[in-house]
């Protein structure tokens, strides 16, 4: 079965429209990702989790803006940056779509800290507006809840950009785009003397490899791992809350 949008014709998504409930949509940007990981590590890990989670839930991925608020990464070639407006002006949008088709239950995948803040924004006013019921999830950020318990990461910072942790995922869903002689063990070229406090700090400040932390140690078998915590919660969340 296709659960893509992208890869349907109309009569197919008609055809779907009698069974799918939920909608998700991919969210995730084009900035550094270390020197061995694609540019699109955010963009790429959001599409595939989401038709991973499709395939569960019998939903139907929608379209991905494949930018995001990624200003503070500029100093890195190949950094592509988008306002907070811009992005909730696109999602905005690309859900009414949807509501407009009839549905209503909406699951935000999304792989970029940054846009959390407008795509949550833009779902509630969607809740206000139309009645949708919606979950978001900011992948990075969440991987810390289902899998620091295991045991499974050797660094101390795991979870830091393009380190152990992300580089593990994408070792899994993406072998063939991450180059592990290139990783690097890169911490940062700054002591951070109050890590809760959001900065000003332009990265190419802070790394001079665009990864914090020890990319070095990530394998296949832990992105394996950490993407099967992750589905097999978020498909119990939309199955048993999203869903009812």
């Amino acid at each position: 079965m296709e659960y893509k949008l992208r890869n349907m014709s109309w009569s197919e998504v008609a055809e779907r429209m009698k069974t799918a409930k939920t909608v998700i949509l991919p969210a995730g940007a084009c900035e550094t990702y270390g020197p061995h990981n694609p540019l699109g590590a955010d963009i790429l890990v959001a599409k595939k989790l989401s038709e991973l989670l499709a395939e569960r839930v019998n939903g139907i991925v929608g379209p991905c803006v494949e930018v995001g608020q990624s200003k503070y990464f500029g100093g890195f070639p190949g950094t592509i940056a988008i306002s907070a407006e811009a992005l909730k002006a696109v999602y905005k949008d690309i859900i009414a779509s949807f509501v407009k088709m009839g549905f209503d239950r909406f699951f935000m995948v999304n792989n970029h800290l940054h846009n959390t803040q407008p795509l949550n924004e833009v779902l509630e006013d969607a809740r206000i507006q139309y009645g949708i019921k919606y979950l978001q999830v900011g992948v990075w950020q969440y991987l810390p809840a289902v899998s620091d318990h295991t045991g499974m990461w050797e660094t101390p910072a795991p979870h830091a950009h393009a380190s152990e942790a992300q580089t593990s995922v994408l070792l899994y869903l993406y072998p063939e785009l991450v180059d592990m002689s290139k990783a690097p063990n890169s911490p940062s070229l700054v002591e951070d003397r109050w890590p809760a406090i959001m900065k000003s700090t332009p990265w190419n400040e802070i790394t001079d490899s665009g990864t914090l932390g020890n990319a070095q140690v990530a394998t296949a078998e832990k992105g394996k791992k950490a993407v099967e915590l992750m589905l097999n919660e978020m498909e119990d969340c939309v199955k048993n809350f999203l869903e009812t």
